[in-house]
């Protein structure tokens, strides 16, 4: 059993940034894929980032390309997102979670992630 533990959430102004950590314990940290997906009031959890077990490959939702970078550091347990000239659509709660070994490309969130944190909130003023 994997646990995460999320930081680094905050208010921020339109523009600004902000970087999300999160510390795995509990299991072997850098065989898993790693993961970041966000759930804004009302809405589904939408994907936002993912990277591999060594770092190789990132994939990022098409609304944060260009503007959030996902990196970790196996040595620290730990996984980062940093975001760059956020949008009020950016704030939501923002979830870390171990992905799993095979999904399929049209899967859920819930079905391409297992193990979530706690989340952090991210809120983005206007």
């Amino acid at each position: 059993q994997v646990q995460l533990v999320e930081s680094g959430g905050g208010l921020v102004q339109a523009g600004g940034s902000l970087r999300l950590s999160c510390v795995a314990s509990g299991r072997t940290f850098n065989r898993d894929g790693m993961g970041w997906v966000r759930q804004a009031p009302g809405k589904e959890r939408e994907f936002v980032a993912a990277i591999s077990w060594d770092g190789g490959s990132t994939d990022y939702a098409n609304s944060v390309k260009g503007r959030f970078s996902i990196a970790r550091d196996n040595a620290k347990n730990t996984v980062y997102l940093t975001m760059n000239n956020l949008k009020p659509e950016d704030t939501a709660v923002y979830y870390c979670a171990v992905e799993r070994d095979s999904y399929y490309v049209t899967a859920t969130p819930d079905e391409r992630f297992v193990s979530w944190g706690q989340g952090t909130q991210v809120t983005v003023s206007s």
